[in-house]
């Protein structure tokens, strides 16, 4: 991407991970520096230390419905995203899929109204049409593994397909790094390296 592209790109890095020495914050600082470094406009959203309140409550319920206005959160949440061109989400898998964190995130904030629009008359409509969406998913698993038993594919279909391809987002592919438990973080420093070089440019498969 060259400088004059990445200026172009604002980007929220969404990282959602307890620990602000792990592995999934680092590649968080990483691809944030590396867009940066790029000359692009880059805010990180740091899910845990903002302690953001994953759960979706009745306010949340009444909001979906169209009974009361999105909580404020919610609202600051949606602001931040809107004033990107690009979304990068970077999280530990646990149990094949994102954390209680980021899925409570998304429950809350890609919602009916913002996200897209339901009726009964026109169906589905996709509002988020404009923004480009990265997934980098730690992984404590080896390659392999993920590959005979399809858990990449399952990440993709639930994650890129099921929610941001229902919200109209173009969505780059899975970027993964596996084995994150049995090597120190200084081990992946060349691959965090590459791959956030990979997430510095655009995404290329609309969904």
């Amino acid at each position: 991407m060259s400088t004059e592209e990445a200026e172009q790109q604002r980007t929220l890095v969404v990282v959602a991970h307890p620990d602000p020495g792990s592995l999934t914050r680092s590649v968080a600082r990483a691809v944030a520096g590396s867009l940066e470094g790029a000359g692009a406009a880059v805010e990180v959203a740091d899910l845990a230390g903002e302690r953001f309140d994953p759960a979706f409550t009745i306010e949340d319920v009444r909001h979906y419905h169209g009974a009361a206005p999105a909580p404020a959160d919610v609202v600051a949440e949606q602001q931040r995203i809107d004033r990107a061109d690009r979304v990068v989400l970077v999280f530990p898998v646990y149990w094949w899929s994102m954390p209680a964190l980021l899925k409570g995130w998304i429950d809350r904030v890609y919602v009916n109204g913002w996200a897209f629009d339901h009726s009964v008359d026109a169906g589905i409509t996709p509002r988020l049409t404009g923004t480009s969406v990265h997934l980098v998913a730690i992984a404590g698993g080896d390659a392999d593994g993920y590959r005979r038993h399809g858990y990449t594919e399952a990440l993709r279909v639930q994650i890129e397909s099921g929610i941001f391809g229902f919200c109209g987002a173009t969505v780059g592919p899975v970027n993964m790094i596996f084995e994150s438990e049995a090597t120190t973080a200084a081990t992946f420093a060349a691959e965090v390296e590459s791959l956030a070089g990979v997430v510095s440019g655009p995404a290329v498969a609309a969904v």
